[in-house]
C-alpha cells in the first residue's frame, strides 16, 4: 500500500492526550502503523550517565498511531490524502484543496 504520510510531513494530532498539537514526522514505521512526531507524545526516559552524555530524566518522543494523525494543507487545516496519476507518475494530493503535496 502507498504511504499517505511520510517523513518530513507536517501533521496535526486528531485524538489522544496531544490532540490539536502540530509537528513534523521524524520517522515512520509502516509495519507497526506508527510514526514519531517531534514534540508530540513525549515520555520521560531515565538514562544513566556516560562519558559522552549527561544522564538524568530526558524527554523523548514515542511513536503514535498513524490513524491519530492528519496531514496539514497549505491553509493549516487537517486534510485527507489522495492519490492520482499525473502523466506516468503517481502523486499525493490534499483532498481539501486538490493541491499536490
Amino acid at each position: 500500500m502507498a504511504a499517505k504520510l511520510k517523513k518530513g510531513d507536517k501533521v496535526i494530532v486528531l485524538a489522544g492526550k496531544d490532540k490539536g498539537k502540530q509537528g513534523e514526522i521524524s520517522s515512520v514505521s509502516p509495519a507497526a502503523n506508527k510514526a514519531v512526531v517531534e514534540g508530540v507524545n513525549m515520555a520521560i526516559r531515565h538514562t544513566k550517565q556516560t562519558q559522552a552524555s549527561q544522564g538524568g530524566r530526558l524527554a523523548k518522543a514515542v511513536p503514535i498511531d498513524l490513524s491519530n494523525l492528519s496531514l496539514l494543507d497549505k491553509n493549516g487545516k487537517a486534510t485527507r490524502v489522495g492519490f492520482r496519476m499525473e502523466g506516468e507518475t503517481k502523486i499525493r494530493f490534499a483532498k481539501t484543496t486538490g493541491e499536490a503535496i
